[in-house]
Protein backbone atom coordinates (compact mmCIF):
# COMPACT_ATOMS: atom_id res chain seq x y z
CA UNK A 1 0.00 0.00 0.00
CA UNK A 2 1.26 3.89 -0.93
CA UNK A 3 1.19 6.51 1.48
CA UNK A 4 -1.49 7.67 -1.02
CA UNK A 5 -3.57 4.73 -0.18
CA UNK A 6 -3.12 5.06 3.38
CA UNK A 7 -4.27 8.70 3.47
CA UNK A 8 -6.87 7.75 1.76
CA UNK A 9 -8.55 5.39 4.01
CA UNK A 10 -8.14 7.44 7.13
CA UNK A 11 -10.97 9.60 7.72
CA UNK A 12 -10.93 13.21 7.22
CA UNK A 13 -12.67 14.06 10.42
CA UNK A 14 -12.75 12.05 13.07
CA UNK A 15 -13.72 11.46 16.64
CA UNK A 16 -10.75 12.66 17.52
CA UNK A 17 -11.05 16.19 15.46
CA UNK A 18 -14.44 16.63 17.29
CA UNK A 19 -12.89 15.57 20.69
CA UNK A 20 -10.60 18.44 19.58
CA UNK A 21 -13.75 21.02 18.51
CA UNK A 22 -14.95 20.06 22.03
CA UNK A 23 -12.54 21.37 23.84
CA UNK A 24 -11.87 24.23 21.67
CA UNK A 25 -15.29 25.21 22.41
CA UNK A 26 -14.76 25.22 25.80
CA UNK A 27 -11.50 27.36 25.33
CA UNK A 28 -13.69 29.96 23.69
CA UNK A 29 -16.43 29.77 26.46
CA UNK A 30 -14.00 30.53 29.23
CA UNK A 31 -12.23 33.25 26.95
CA UNK A 32 -15.68 34.56 27.24
CA UNK A 33 -15.82 34.80 31.01
CA UNK A 34 -12.95 35.90 31.36
CA UNK A 35 -13.20 38.97 28.94
CA UNK A 36 -16.84 38.71 30.37
CA UNK A 37 -15.52 39.51 34.26
CA UNK A 38 -13.52 42.22 32.94
CA UNK A 39 -16.15 43.91 31.20
CA UNK A 40 -18.29 44.00 34.27
CA UNK A 41 -15.70 45.87 36.24
CA UNK A 42 -17.10 48.87 34.21
CA UNK A 43 -20.01 50.21 36.22
CA UNK A 44 -21.72 51.67 33.26
CA UNK A 45 -21.61 47.94 31.29
CA UNK A 46 -23.36 46.61 34.69
CA UNK A 47 -25.64 49.36 34.74
CA UNK A 48 -26.20 48.49 31.06
CA UNK A 49 -26.74 44.76 31.83
CA UNK A 50 -29.03 45.55 34.56
CA UNK A 51 -31.65 47.45 32.98
CA UNK A 52 -31.96 45.61 30.16
CA UNK A 53 -32.73 42.51 32.38
CA UNK A 54 -34.92 44.67 33.98
CA UNK A 55 -36.65 45.36 31.04
CA UNK A 56 -37.56 41.66 31.01
CA UNK A 57 -38.92 40.68 34.39
CA UNK A 58 -40.36 37.23 33.71
CA UNK A 59 -38.12 36.20 31.10
CA UNK A 60 -35.10 33.30 31.93
CA UNK A 61 -32.54 36.00 31.41
CA UNK A 62 -33.37 38.49 34.02
CA UNK A 63 -32.73 36.20 36.45
CA UNK A 64 -29.23 35.02 35.12
CA UNK A 65 -28.15 38.10 34.51
CA UNK A 66 -29.04 39.52 38.00
CA UNK A 67 -27.88 36.73 39.86
CA UNK A 68 -24.48 37.03 37.68
CA UNK A 69 -24.18 40.71 38.59
CA UNK A 70 -25.20 40.01 42.45
CA UNK A 71 -22.46 37.43 42.27
CA UNK A 72 -19.72 39.36 40.68
CA UNK A 73 -20.61 42.41 42.47
CA UNK A 74 -19.95 40.56 45.89
CA UNK A 75 -16.44 39.42 44.55
CA UNK A 76 -13.03 41.23 46.03
CA UNK A 77 -10.73 42.17 43.61
CA UNK A 78 -8.21 39.47 45.07
CA UNK A 79 -11.47 37.28 44.20
CA UNK A 80 -11.60 38.46 40.57
CA UNK A 81 -8.10 38.19 39.76
CA UNK A 82 -7.97 34.72 41.19
CA UNK A 83 -11.37 33.98 39.07
CA UNK A 84 -9.60 35.51 36.25
CA UNK A 85 -6.21 33.56 36.70
CA UNK A 86 -8.07 30.37 37.29
CA UNK A 87 -10.60 30.57 34.19
CA UNK A 88 -7.60 31.62 31.96
CA UNK A 89 -5.60 28.39 32.64
CA UNK A 90 -8.33 26.27 32.09
CA UNK A 91 -8.61 27.74 28.66
CA UNK A 92 -4.53 27.29 28.23
CA UNK A 93 -5.12 23.62 29.14
CA UNK A 94 -8.23 23.13 26.96
CA UNK A 95 -6.25 25.20 24.04
CA UNK A 96 -2.81 22.76 24.57
CA UNK A 97 -5.70 19.56 24.39
CA UNK A 98 -7.68 20.56 21.45
CA UNK A 99 -4.91 21.95 19.38
CA UNK A 100 -2.82 18.24 20.11
CA UNK A 101 -6.34 16.66 19.34
CA UNK A 102 -6.73 18.17 16.01
CA UNK A 103 -3.16 17.40 15.08
CA UNK A 104 -3.60 13.88 16.27
CA UNK A 105 -0.74 14.00 18.66
CA UNK A 106 -0.12 10.57 21.20
CA UNK A 107 0.43 13.38 24.13
CA UNK A 108 -2.78 14.79 23.60
CA UNK A 109 -4.29 11.72 23.59
CA UNK A 110 -2.69 10.73 27.12
CA UNK A 111 -3.08 14.69 28.49
CA UNK A 112 -6.98 14.36 27.56
CA UNK A 113 -7.98 11.27 28.97
CA UNK A 114 -5.79 12.53 32.43
CA UNK A 115 -6.82 15.55 32.65
CA UNK A 116 -10.70 14.93 31.80
CA UNK A 117 -10.75 12.48 33.79
CA UNK A 118 -9.15 13.91 36.76
CA UNK A 119 -12.07 16.69 36.47
CA UNK A 120 -14.86 14.63 36.68
CA UNK A 121 -14.92 13.66 40.46
CA UNK A 122 -15.10 17.52 40.87
CA UNK A 123 -18.14 18.09 37.79
CA UNK A 124 -19.75 15.06 39.85
CA UNK A 125 -19.52 16.87 43.17
CA UNK A 126 -20.68 19.54 41.50
CA UNK A 127 -24.06 18.10 40.60
CA UNK A 128 -24.68 16.45 43.61
CA UNK A 129 -24.39 20.35 45.77
CA UNK A 130 -26.40 22.18 42.52
CA UNK A 131 -27.52 19.64 40.08
CA UNK A 132 -28.72 21.03 36.74
CA UNK A 133 -29.62 19.07 33.16
CA UNK A 134 -26.40 21.67 31.89
CA UNK A 135 -24.00 19.72 34.30
CA UNK A 136 -25.09 16.27 33.72
CA UNK A 137 -25.06 16.31 30.37
CA UNK A 138 -21.13 18.11 30.49
CA UNK A 139 -20.34 15.21 33.22
CA UNK A 140 -22.03 12.96 30.56
CA UNK A 141 -19.87 14.34 27.62
CA UNK A 142 -16.53 14.34 28.78
CA UNK A 143 -17.39 10.37 30.27
CA UNK A 144 -17.52 9.93 27.25
CA UNK A 145 -14.55 11.64 25.77
CA UNK A 146 -12.52 9.45 28.74
CA UNK A 147 -13.93 6.41 27.70
CA UNK A 148 -12.88 6.81 24.10
CA UNK A 149 -9.82 7.98 24.88
CA UNK A 150 -8.86 4.99 26.95
CA UNK A 151 -9.85 2.81 24.60
CA UNK A 152 -8.57 4.31 21.47
CA UNK A 153 -4.55 4.45 23.27
CA UNK A 154 -5.00 0.85 24.46
CA UNK A 155 -6.15 -0.17 21.27
CA UNK A 156 -2.89 1.24 19.77
CA UNK A 157 -0.62 0.58 22.41
CA UNK A 158 -1.93 -3.02 21.88
CA UNK A 159 0.52 -4.87 19.37
CA UNK A 160 -0.57 -6.26 16.40
CA UNK A 161 -1.40 -10.21 16.65
CA UNK A 162 0.08 -12.54 14.41
CA UNK A 163 -2.82 -14.48 12.33
CA UNK A 164 -3.35 -18.03 13.62
CA UNK A 165 -1.61 -20.40 11.25
CA UNK A 166 -4.00 -23.16 9.72
CA UNK A 167 -1.54 -26.39 10.47
CA UNK A 168 -3.16 -28.66 7.45
CA UNK A 169 -1.88 -32.01 6.44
Amino acid sequence: MTDTDETALKPRFGILRTIALYKLIKVLLLLAVAYGELRLRDASIAAKLLSWAQARPYGLEHRIVTQLLEWFSGLSVSRAHALRLVTLAYAGVFAVEGVGLWMQKRWAEWLTTIITASLMPLEAWEIILRPTIGKVLILLANGAVVAYLVWHVRSKNRPLQPAPSLNVK
